[in-house]
């Protein structure tokens, strides 16, 4: 061998030694690095006394068996829990339905940790993160409902607008212009006809299919009112069974018309639909939007409510969060459970299983600015809950679900996420004279625009219609069952 190979491998040797020498600290990385590594989320915007956990295979089989799961025999867990006087320690996902197919996607490995909301948060979770038994922390983060300007309306007082020959009798479907703008004076001196959804056209295809279920992941939807009573899916094993018994045997106890996820809680007997007056006003008005009975003689049109003959499509509640009224005690209090990332997964999953075709949702995450390779590699239970819904959902007229977001009403050049992420759609919203509607959200991320309504045309000074311009729909409050709202919720 001459000289020359000798110095190349000698050479080479330096640097393979140098290369070992660099990645040798890696392996003795810190405790403190490695937990760092497990947090999915930041505490941005994150509810108190409520952290969710990915825990490892031994661990979640351990748990899924144990009595009481904050004294399941995981130590760590059992010996964290009694610390922080934990209240509870829940599956975040129901595996009595489609188990196998959740087990073999890891689903069951995601639990939710409940404690004092005094407690110190983020001293929880960087615990947490310590446990080799745990392999993610994630803040449940709040999830917000975009503002929407809401008005009273009865049809007994809201004047139908020209009478003339309409595909349906209810009284307020021309009122209705984000269906069929005729650019009326009365909706707002600037409206100009065709800025709606086109949708009388659509109607002679099809007014709706009874075998397409359309989960409202809102505000729960009022089920006893008049005009959305007969297009409520219902879950007919429930309806007919014992009362406080879950007769399907599907983990839900009274899930007749869905599940309220913001307060229902596993093995503890509580109804799962619960439906309190000003608790569902939103979600009302945007199941009466989505499937409103047509040609009942009542109230408004929903797009696919069907023609009066028990053939609409079929609207399921899952309630992710509430809107108190202002007279509740509670208005204001962060004593009050509102939405957050453990309702949000639990309400995708249950859509899937009882077959929803469609989730519409009316929410997204507060605060800063997020993108595709942000939201992408966070392998939070919310994102595994939506893909299971857009795999699994469909029930027997889809090969997997779609889901559909509001964009958001926070005038910003970007709408929120999950809405914005490339594998959904997200709706902005116009108004009735083809511009953006003044409060929403829009740009990157967005997919297509619909009418939202726009009660802020009324600058016009003669102009008396005020929120004629704004969206017409069924409601859930004190003293009204209709109404007007506005936002990339309606659209």
């Amino acid at each position: 061998m001459n000289k020359t190979k000798l110095l190349l491998l000698a050479l080479a040797g330096l640097f393979a030694a140098s290369c070992v020498a660099d990645v040798a600290p890696d392996q003795t990385i810190s405790a403190e690095a490695l937990a760092a590594k497990k947090f999915v989320n930041t505490p941005d915007a994150a509810v108190e006394g409520e952290l969710i956990i990915y825990v490892d295979e031994a661990t979640a089989q351990q748990l899924e068996t144990a009595q009481v799961a904050t004294r399941s025999g995981v130590m760590p867990l059992d010996n964290l829990a009694l610390e922080v006087g934990a209240t509870s320690l829940q599956p975040v996902f129901n595996l009595q339905v489609n188990g196998d197919v959740k087990r073999a996607r890891g689903m069951h490995r995601w639990y939710t940790l409940s404690f004092p909301a005094e407690t110190d948060l983020q001293a929880v979770a960087q615990k947490l993160s310590m446990m080799d038994v745990v392999e993610r922390v994630q803040f449940s983060t709040k999830i917000e409902r975009p503002e929407v300007q809401t008005i009273e309306a009865d049809p007994a007082t809201v004047a139908a607008t020209r009478g003339e020959d309409l595909p349906f009798n209810d009284p307020m479907l021309s009122k209705q212009w984000h269906y069929r703008n005729l650019g009326l004076p009365e909706t707002y001196p600037g409206a100009k006809e065709g800025a709606d959804i086109n949708l009388f056209p659509a109607w002679e295809i099809t007014t709706g299919r009874r075998d397409v279920i359309v989960a409202v992941v809102d505000e729960g939807v009022c089920y006893t009112h008049e005009d959305l009573k007969d297009n409520m899916w219902v879950n007919k094993a429930e309806q007919s069974g014992a009362a406080g018994v879950d007769d399907d045997n599907n983990g839900y106890i009274d899930d007749i018309y869905g599940v309220n996820f913001v307060t229902y809680t596993y093995k503890e007997g509580n109804k799962a639909t619960e439906l309190k007056e000003g608790y569902s006003d939103h979600g009302t008005h945007v199941a009466g939007t989505v499937a409103a009975v047509n040609n009942n003689g009542i109230g408004v049109s929903g797009v696919a409510g069907g023609t009066g003959n028990g053939d609409g499509v079929r609207l399921m509640s899952c309630q992710t969060f509430h809107e108190l009224p202002e007279t509740d005690p509670l208005y204001n209090s962060s004593a009050w459970p509102s939405g957050t990332d453990t309702c949000a997964s639990r309400a995708f999953q249950y859509a899937a299983d009882n077959g929803a075709a469609i989730a519409n949702c009316s929410w997204g995450y507060p605060g800063k600015y997020m993108s595709d390779s942000v939201f992408t590699p966070q392998n939070s239970s919310v994102r595994k809950s939506i893909d299971y819904f857009t795999k699994y959902g469909g029930g027997d007229v889809l090969e997997g679900g779609i889901v559909i977001f509001a964009a958001g009403n926070a005038k910003l050049d970007y709408p929120s996420y999950p809405g914005a992420y490339r594998d959904y759609i997200c709706v902005t919203a116009m108004s009735c004279d083809y511009t953006p509607a003044y409060y929403t959200n829009h740009g990157p991320g967005s997919t297509l625009a619909a009418p939202g309504g726009d009660y802020l045309q009324k600058y016009y000074t003669d102009y008396t219609g005020e929120y004629n311009s704004s969206v017409y729909s069924t409601r859930y409050t004190m003293g009204a069952n209709y109404g007007y709202m506005q936002g990339t919720s309606m659209a």
